[in-house]
């Protein structure tokens, strides 16, 4: 059976990273955005970083484009960004897609373990789906990644036992990453 472990994500230079070496590890990995209402986010996350990071937490940071183009600019200018603006400090990937033709294996293992369930108000559903829809020529499918700061939770063994959507609580995040430590 599969773990996070088998999986590689490439470095902001291009090169490829084991997630293996994070072996024995609590991982929340996130696809990130510099321009979205949910940006603020990273405030959190730096904060929830540094106060488990030595108890085994490590964040794993993927930007990424695809939901209403709001990752704009390079790897160093997103980089850039949230060292500045949040102080961040936890590894940050290279920009990738999360869904469709060009999505990271990664993501599509992460998805195949933790479906979307369903977490937002109607409203607020069919806003992110239109601005998804006009910039992805793909139609999305059921477990893809809803839109930024979608988080999956992975225990010490590499397996996934949880996904928050980006409308969940912080608060209920770190709990989850406390239980798992």
């Amino acid at each position: 059976m599969a773990t996070v472990f088998d999986f590689t994500l490439a470095d902001k230079k291009g090169n490829e990273v084991s997630l293996s070496q994070y072996e024995g590890k609590v991982l929340l990995i996130v696809n990130t955005a510099t321009g979205c209402g949910f940006t603020p986010q990273y405030e959190a996350l730096e904060a929830m970083y540094h106060r488990l990071k030595d108890q085994g937490l490590e964040i794993l940071d993927v930007p990424c484009n695809q939901f209403g183009h709001q990752t704009p600019g390079t790897d160093e200018e997103i980089t850039e960004f949230c060292q500045v603006k949040f102080g961040t400090d936890f590894p940050q990937f290279k920009k990738s897609d999360v869904n469709g033709a060009n999505e990271l294996p990664l993501f599509a293992w992460l998805k195949s373990q933790k479906g979307f369930e369903g977490a937002y108000e109607e409203k607020l559903a069919k806003i992110m789906e239109d601005l998804y829809n006009k910039a992805n020529p793909e139609p999305r499918k059921k477990d893809d990644i809803q839109w930024n700061f979608t988080k999956f939770l992975v225990n010490r063994k590499g397996e996934v036992v949880a996904r928050f959507e980006p409308t969940a609580d912080m608060a209920d995040v770190e709990k989850a990453v406390k239980a798992e430590l």
